[in-house]
């Protein structure tokens, strides 16, 4: 049988969370080289996701549509032959080749 999500299952997540977070902030507030290093590495992937979704709002629209093709080909905006080829060339005496199950 299940028992029911009592107090002190929330009481031990939440001792552990607050643990945790008082550990991180103390480890945060030494000018030790670890954390230095953390704290460079996370102003680089948060300066670099940033500058992402600014070029997304400025690029992203020219982006899409030059890989969302539109249209009703075979791939979006393709025609299904080459205008300049005339298809399937064949000779006046060939039987044509037909899929057969």
């Amino acid at each position: 049988m299940e028992e029911p999500w009592d107090f002190e299952f929330l009481s031990r997540i939440a001792d552990g969370c607050l643990s945790f977070l008082s550990e991180f902030v103390d480890d945060w507030l030494t000018n030790d080289m670890r954390v230095s290093i953390f704290k460079i590495l996370l102003s680089w992937l948060i300066f670099s996701l940033i500058a992402i979704h600014f070029a997304w709002k400025v690029y992203g629209n020219t982006v899409n549509d030059m890989y969302y093709r539109q249209g009703t080909g075979q791939n979006g905006g393709t025609p299904d032959t080459a205008p300049h080829l005339s298809g399937w060339k064949s000779k006046a005496g060939d039987n044509l080749k037909t899929h057969r199950d």
